[in-house]
């Protein structure tokens, strides 16, 4: 499959700090591409550098068969951002964002309207036209958004952690806009916290830990690269984990424990996100707190 993003030998550092080192992406045409990894482990970092915020310390990135590097102009009017904090002017209407947007974007002015309309009736937005955005919930703010980064129709769409902090069914409703946005033809690069969310609606991931990409695949890929077979038990250093190719290798391992506090399961996106970005941090709790 044709990649639109490929990002080789991406290096961004603060000072003396390395916040991305050395990482390559590929995210493919057409896909929904999940970025997953702990606070701190450069997932904002390299979507700041992906969509020409911030400038990398090193690395090549080519975007839709253009160069970063002196196509900055015609970078930004192939992409889209919904970044973490929503950047909406609160004291004045959807419809009144949505024009600044578009005329942030040099959308001729003839255009605008039906262009507003359009995006608004696809994302379900037009009832809630002409209300401030202060008034709106946190999942109605977030498809104003993204109603926002849609308006000069981009190639890809950069969600950076679109569905933090919003109440279930608000999460569900923007998992279905996705999902809309993608069939309609938008590559989405999506940065989340969310394993579930993750393995819902992406075609692969890449997990990032420590500035560098520990691994990836589809959330089934991953998953089967661990074992496909989960055993959590109680060990000696709190709850123990271990992993198995095939059911029956780990059914044998859980009968020998012989524990009721064993549990025998299928290995989810979670685990491996784990095992990849340091489980270790929760036995060292408990031994500093010497649980």
């Amino acid at each position: 499959m044709a990649d639109i993003i490929e990002a080789r030998g991406l290096t961004v550092k603060y000072g003396d700090k390395t916040a991305v080192d050395g990482i390559d992406l590929r995210v493919h045409r057409g896909e929904i591409f999940g970025f997953l990894g702990p606070n701190g482990a450069g997932k904002t970092t390299t979507v700041k550098v992906l969509t020409t915020i911030r400038r990398p310390t090193a690395g090549n990135i080519v975007l839709d068969g253009r160069p970063l590097t002196g196509n900055l102009s015609a970078v930004r009017s192939e992409i889209g951002l919904v970044q973490q904090h929503i950047v909406l002017d609160k004291d004045i209407s959807v419809r009144e964002n949505l024009y600044c947007h578009a005329m942030l974007h040099k959308i001729p002015r003839s255009e605008i309207k039906q262009r507003t309309d359009d995006i608004c009736a696809a994302v379900e937005l037009t009832p809630y036209l002409d209300s401030l955005v202060n008034n709106l919930s946190g999942g109605w703010k977030r498809k104003a958004a993204i109603a926002c980064a849609l308006l000069h129709k981009p190639k890809v769409l950069f969600l950076d952690e679109p569905t933090a902090g919003l109440d279930t069914q608000s999460r569900h409703m923007l998992w279905e806009l996705i999902r809309v946005l993608n069939r309609r033809g938008t590559t989405i690069f999506l940065t989340t916290h969310y394993m579930d969310e993750a393995e819902s609606l992406c075609d692969r991931v890449s997990v990032i830990s420590k500035g560098k990409i520990a691994d990836t695949g589809t959330p089934r890929e991953l998953c089967e690269h661990l074992g496909r077979t989960a055993v959590e038990y109680d060990g000696p250093n709190g709850r123990e984990y271990r992993y198995f190719r095939h059911w029956d290798e780990g059914k044998a391992f859980y009968e020998s424990l012989g524990s009721e506090n064993a549990v025998l399961r299928g290995t989810h996106l979670e685990d491996v996100y784990l095992e990849e970005t340091g489980r270790e941090n929760a036995a060292l709790l408990k031994k500093v707190l010497r649980i």
